[in-house]
């Protein structure tokens, strides 16, 4: 009986590289971009210079990046704003403090004016650490106290989630959930 000999895959040819991008095919590229992601001037920006790596340019003179955001966000196709509002909700209500915020927005390419008028408040920041806290199963959350080198633990990951450092071991150390949420729904009177 005879078998089928199966072709040796290991000598397979080599994918052809893409072709480069000419003008329209940049501006396909970052309509598809902005379309299907939020997203902010800079970042459409980085994504179309590593698009360019990735391809090369085909067109005269240099690609037209910044210029075709610009055209964007003159269309209204991307609003830094918007993007920064909806980024710093989506971490706060993740659990994220203010510093871990303005980190994300700052590699975003979001400017400080932005980044300034976007941040939380003091009551905000703290719905955020409560946040954490209660979908970790931190301090009084846990099925038991934590003893000091779990606390101190639960201390360092509140504040690599961004948190102050009062704010974590406050809520760490509470000695009651219902402690834990009075903490959270004080009025923001100690507002920066």
């Amino acid at each position: 009986m005879f078998t089928k000999r199966r072709p040796d895959r290991s000598q397979k040819r080599p994918p052809k590289p893409p072709k480069p991008l000419d003008p329209v095919r940049l501006e396909e590229l970052a309509l598809a971009y902005v379309a299907r992601f939020a997203t902010s001037a800079a970042k459409l920006e980085d994504y179309l210079k590593r698009k360019l790596r990735e391809r090369g340019w085909d067109g005269e003179g240099d690609p037209p990046v910044s210029a075709l955001a610009a055209k964007f966000v003159e269309a209204g196709f991307i609003d830094d704003l918007s993007y920064a509002r909806a980024k710093s909700g989506s971490l706060l209500r993740r659990g994220y403090g203010q510093r871990r915020i303005g980190q994300a927005l700052h590699a975003a390419g979001i400017a400080e004016e932005v980044r300034e008028e976007v941040r939380p408040g003091a009551g905000a920041e703290r719905c955020a650490a409560l946040a954490m806290v209660q979908k970790r199963r931190f301090g009084p959350f846990g099925a038991a106290m934590p003893d000091r080198p779990a606390r101190e633990k639960q201390i360092a990951a509140l504040l690599r989630a961004g948190h102050r450092l009062d704010s974590a071991r406050e809520l760490v150390n509470s000695p009651s959930i219902a402690a834990a949420l009075d903490w959270a729904g004080q009025d923001d009177e100690d507002d920066e």
